[in-house]
């Protein structure tokens, strides 16, 4: 019996949620195909592990956050520099946001600075 068929829950946490939908939407609109998604999992995968990661598979949708950003910098969608510039906004909107709030890009203190929308 599955964890959806017993009533657990699927995904541990909703961002692995959002993951997932996110790389089955860019899928469904050409953006890369199942096989290259899977290829890219794969690889992400078994990178993982040969680097000595975690052999239970926990680790499962942080390969998926990579392979998604690989994919999408081999298609020209993304650029290292422009994922890692938005994880920094992120940590810093994290930061700035007070316990209980949710976290949004225009708490970034150097984004309202620089007067930038999210």
């Amino acid at each position: 019996m599955s964890r959806a068929e017993a009533g657990d829950p699927v995904f541990a946490e909703p961002w692995q949620a959002q993951i997932f939908a996110l790389a089955v939407a860019l899928q469904n609109r050409g953006v890369f195909s199942a096989d290259e998604w899977a290829q890219a999992l794969g690889a992400e995968i078994a990178g993982a592990a040969a680097a000595g990661g975690c052999d239970d598979g926990s680790d499962y949708y942080e390969r998926c956050c990579e392979a998604l950003e690989h994919l999408l910098i081999a298609k020209g969608l993304a650029s290292h520099e422009g994922v890692d510039a938005l994880a920094a906004s992120w940590a810093r909107a994290a930061e700035a946001t007070p316990h209980g709030q949710p976290i949004l890009l225009e708490n970034d203190p150097e984004r309202r600075r620089a007067g930038q929308a999210p």
